[in-house]
């Protein structure tokens, strides 16, 4: 072939197309998820990590909860620090786990007080870790539709809930799976936010059937990005959640290079937003584990610019 002949064909071949990494209009909505800090050391890198993601404009951050009175107590100091001190509306975890209606009810009303009008209501899991059967306690909510209930009897919450795309651990098959949100939703949840998953096709099969199923609430995926692919592993197994061989291979040889691994961190996460965006996801969740890089640069790739900026 020719020289001559070349050419044409390849221009041809790109007339009208887009560039390949052609901008999306930054036309989504964003939030982001922290764990209470445990140390003075990790509250500060916890702050500095929401000063650099404030300007990204966020619906909302929220902040963990879990079984024991000091992370609960965490928990409520790091939401109303955030509540009070910035603009951005901080949403609060709240699990049924070892408490009382009494108590969860008590935790609720010092949020409202707070200036909190967002909990994430979850059922939450047993401090003996996984595998471990969820037991109420004796005077508390059974499960998370009742305590999205009596969370909407104490005030005004807005209330997300979570969905599990790759049916959760517990449910015994996606019927059921689908009708315990359908439960949640109709106790007065507006938002579920899903677990973490890595195929955007398990996400459209979960949307489908929550639609067949009459779940009309916005289903907003939750982003994992990948820093450590062995924690991925253990956390994956603990919920559920499929890991592909080919995430595998792509952190195989990068233990001891950090820089790689966030770079190909990135691009994997903002190539999945990619596909959900082209499947109409215009909401996306980001499990930030407290660190701020990685959420900021797939943000940036999908368009999104700090607010003002014109940039």
């Amino acid at each position: 072939m020719t020289r001559a002949n070349t050419r044409p064909r390849n221009e041809a071949a790109t007339a009208g197309a887009p560039p390949l990494f052609a901008g999306l209009p930054g036309d989504i909505a964003i939030s982001f998820e922290f764990f209470p800090p445990k140390s003075e050391a990790m509250q500060a890198q916890l702050w500095q990590t929401l000063e650099t993601l404030a300007p990204l404009g966020p619906e909302f951050v929220s902040v963990t909860y879990g079984a024991g009175g000091t992370t609960r107590e965490r928990t409520h100091a790091t939401v109303a620090r955030i509540a009070q001190e910035t603009a951005i509306p901080a949403a609060a975890h709240l699990t049924c786990v070892e408490a009382s209606r009494a108590d969860v009810d008590a935790v609720a009303r010092a949020y409202w007080e707070a200036g909190v009008r967002h909990v994430v209501a979850l059922r939450g899991d047993m401090p003996a870790g996984p595998g471990t059967p969820f037991a109420p306690h004796p005077d508390g909510y059974a499960n998370a539709a009742e305590l999205v209930a009596g969370l909407k009897a104490i005030a005004p919450f807005e209330i997300s809930v979570a969905a599990y795309p790759e049916c959760h651990p517990d449910s015994a098959d996606e019927a059921a799976d689908i009708a315990n949100l359908a439960a949640k939703v109709g106790a007065g949840a507006s938002r579920a936010l899903t677990q973490f998953f890595f195929e955007p096709d398990a996400f459209f099969r979960f949307r489908d059937a929550a639609a067949a199923a009459g779940i009309d609430v916005p289903l907003v995926p939750g982003i994992m990005p990948v820093t450590n692919y062995a924690n991925i592993q253990r956390m994956a197994a603990m919920c559920g959640t499929a890991v592909p061989a080919w995430l595998g291979k792509l952190f195989e040889g990068l233990d001891d290079h950090p820089g790689s691994r966030q770079l190909v961190a990135a691009t994997v996460a903002a190539e999945m937003c990619r596909r959900l965006y082209a499947g109409g996801v215009r909401d996306f969740h980001f499990y930030t584990l407290n660190r701020a890089e990685l959420s900021y640069a797939i943000c940036h790739l999908l368009g999104v610019r700090p607010k003002g900026t014109g940039q």
